[in-house]
């Protein structure tokens, strides 16, 4: 097996790296920065953590000579600890969510604290926090890089890392399956109401329309009450009984019916089913047809 198999390569890359995940190097992790350098993405020597020692293996694994940290990416020291005042802690759980070992425990309100048997001193925490109570305490004295720093440390804080991205990950799918479930709740109900909702919309609209315009507010008066009487008429024709005093009417009521017929027609809501019953009469009091001209 050769280091000319890149997939092979940022394995053994990342194995080397001392996985504090502080993102220094340009890329979101330890993994992404192995994947770069085995791709010829990046250089060798971006891992502040990991010092000049942490170049040296590096440039063995990859048969490249040993170079000077580039101070684009930060400087070697001593490996520090975050320590939160917990007098100012406001308890916002942004140092949380940004610290990429869960070292840091805490409730929303609540006072946080750093667990420093846990915690690989990436700095992360302190940009987001909004009252400025995390210090970075150096705690391994004058020894930086990898003499700061170990194998087994390395190891715990990859394994912590991995966890964490697990449950990250779990708790996407878990946001993500509420979230289509309550879509699906949502639809299945919007589709049940939507008759109601399409009759309700309409008679919002025709009660809109008609109330802005007082001759469609008579005209759908004047509708409703023929349509009233229409119904009427097809139940009493249903059982046998058809409209009374309609025969020999007197001029005056034929002159009523004439004139209501005469309106119907200006406002258009003649039917023509009524055209032939409420037609104008030509009879006269009498109920004889007059002679024609």
């Amino acid at each position: 097996m050769t280091v000319t198999d890149s997939l092979t390569l940022a394995d053994r890359i990342e194995d080397l790296l001392p996985q504090t995940q502080c993102t220094k190097c340009g890329y979101a992790g330890c993994r992404p920065y192995a994947e770069a350098i085995a791709l010829g993405e990046a250089n060798y020597n971006q891992c502040p953590p990991g010092g000049v020692e942490g170049i040296a293996r590096l440039a063995g694994l990859l048969g490249q000579p040993v170079i000077p940290l580039n101070p684009a990416n930060g400087i070697e020291r001593p490996r520090p600890l975050a320590v939160i005042d917990e007098n100012l802690c406001i308890g916002c759980t942004l140092c949380m969510q940004a610290c990429p070992v869960d070292a840091i425990v805490g409730a929303p309100k609540q006072m946080h604290t750093v667990i420093e048997a846990l915690c690989t001193g990436c700095d992360l925490c302190v940009p987001p926090c909004p009252v400025d109570c995390i210090a970075m305490v150096p705690a391994t004295g004058e020894r930086t890089g990898w003499d700061a720093w170990s194998q087994e440390l390395a190891n715990a804080a990859r394994e912590r890392y991995e966890q964490r991205n697990a449950r990250l990950a779990r708790e996407r799918e878990a946001a993500e399956a509420r979230a289509a479930a309550r879509r699906a709740s949502s639809s299945a109900s919007a589709a049940a109401d939507a008759p109601s909702v399409a009759a309700s919309s309409a008679a919002v609209t025709s009660t809109t329309v008609v109330a802005d315009d007082p001759e469609a507010r008579k005209r759908a008066i004047i509708q409703a009450a023929l349509d009233r009487a229409r119904r009427k008429k097809e139940e009493l024709a249903a059982q046998g009984k058809g409209p009374q005093n309609t025969q020999q009417v007197s001029a005056d009521v034929q002159a009523q019916i004439d004139a209501a017929e005469a309106r119907r027609r200006r406002l258009g809501i003649a039917q023509d089913d009524n055209a032939s019953d409420a037609a104008p009469s030509t009879q006269d009091a009498s109920g004889t047809q007059p002679p024609k001209s």
